[in-house]
């Protein structure tokens, strides 16, 4: 059976945004969810946009629910810079598992066909070392977010066992792509403007996963008969040294690279003094996807390389004006 009429979590996010259009250009019924009416003038007119509050334990999906017969569950608390909230875990927990679940459990009730859950790879961990994350590996959340995730994760499965529905879950790492928020957004700023960095000789390897092959695997995860009940690692199957992220995004931009050596710790010591240790991390340390199992059972393969990928965001952040490109 093909998805034809989807419920998406969450429509107005980033990922959120591409799939409906995507989805819509493909013929589809799309009912996507907003925390407010304002952020879905982005998305395509033919999404049926409903404004929900608070996503949790006491959340009523049931008028939601009729008539459709895919979940694309998107929404959730995602990482916070500032952490202002006395319980942080209390609080991913509250949307993350506890409304996740409410949702799963009504939608098995209303015969939901399929529920595709955006999980995260930091419910693997958040470093590789000797060989890359696959779905086999003892999952090792490490923080209130992962852990909610991975939580999360668990009582999908549980509830797909008692109720009959089928669960897919999907582990990316960090997407990039047109209208990307957070530290890749970042880095496009300082790329952009040529600023000279620290990174020559990192020796790492990382995943990442363009917003375009995410899209598509989502919709193939929704549609294949065969993902059923199966958790997937997806990513561009393009791993590189940071170092060479840089060069690629630099090139992407038409202007060279600027690199220069400087010792690892003293990287990871300037981005503790700066409140910047995770996006540091995410620069100096390893964290690599084996992703062959997707292609194995499903025959999915990203549409997109990564040099159209980085291509294509650079396209974006020059036409929309956050930096004046030289």
């Amino acid at each position: 059976m093909i998805a034809k009429k989807i419920l998406i979590t969450g429509s107005s996010g980033f990922v959120g945004r591409s799939l409906c259009k995507r989805l819509v250009s493909d013929g589809c019924y799309v009912r996507g969810t907003v925390r407010s009416l304002a952020s879905s003038t982005r998305l395509p007119r033919a999404v049926d946009v409903v404004r929900i509050g608070s996503i949790d334990s006491a959340m009523d999906w049931s008028k939601m629910l009729v008539g459709v017969d895919t979940v694309v569950h998107l929404a959730a608390r995602v990482h916070v810079v500032k952490e202002t909230v006395a319980n942080p875990l209390y609080e991913f927990r509250k949307v993350n598992v506890a409304g996740t679940e409410q949702l799963a459990w009504m939608a098995g009730k209303a015969g939901i066909r399929r529920f595709v859950f955006l999980s995260t790879i930091g419910v693997n961990g958040n470093t590789t070392h000797d060989r890359p994350f696959t779905e086999e590996d003892k999952p090792h959340p490490y923080n209130p977010y992962t852990l909610s995730k991975f939580e999360a994760e668990q009582a999908l499965l549980r509830i797909a066992s008692e109720t009959g529905m089928e669960v897919v879950i999907i582990r990316p790492p960090l997407v990039y792509g047109p209208g990307n928020p957070g530290n890749f957004l970042q880095l496009l700023h300082v790329i952009a403007k040529g600023w000279p960095l620290p990174f020559a000789s990192i020796k790492n390897i990382r995943s990442f996963l363009f917003i375009g092959n995410l899209v598509d695997a989502i919709i193939t995860c929704a549609n294949h008969p065969k993902a059923a009940g199966q958790t997937y690692l997806v990513s561009d199957r393009e791993e590189v040294a940071t170092p060479e992220l840089l060069r690629r995004l630099a090139a992407a931009f038409d202007r060279p690279a600027r690199l220069f050596p400087f010792p690892h710790p003293l990287v990871r010591f300037a981005g503790k003094l700066f409140g910047k240790s995770d996006a540091v991390e995410r620069l100096v340390g390893s964290l690599a996807i084996d992703s062959s199992k997707i292609q194995r059972e499903l025959g999915w393969k990203p549409p997109y390389t990564m040099e159209q990928g980085l291509k294509e965001t650079a396209e974006w952040f020059k036409s929309y004006g956050h930096v004046k490109v030289l």
